[in-house]
């Protein structure tokens, strides 16, 4: 499969929605709503983003491709 090239502000809404995920999953009880709230409005920049209606044939792999590549990148940094 050919790498796509995604723009720098969707790789890290997709990098900062992982790292609230997480937050939520190891938060116990604590500030649950504000990170539902913000895993929402990261959510919606990602599904909305103008640099998916350049890649409407590959939309599905091109987003698995940027899960993949914004977790590898929050494992390196």
């Amino acid at each position: 499969m050919e790498s796509t090239v995604f723009p720098r502000d969707l790789v890290q809404a997709q990098r900062d929605w992982n790292i609230t995920y997480r937050a939520l999953t190891t938060s116990g009880n604590r500030h649950t709503t504000i990170l539902r709230r913000r895993l929402l409005d990261l959510s919606a920049r990602i599904w909305w983003h103008p640099f998916w209606a350049t890649v409407p044939s590959n939309a599905p792999a091109a987003r698995m491709e940027l899960c993949r590549l914004a977790r590898a990148q929050s494992l390196t940094a």
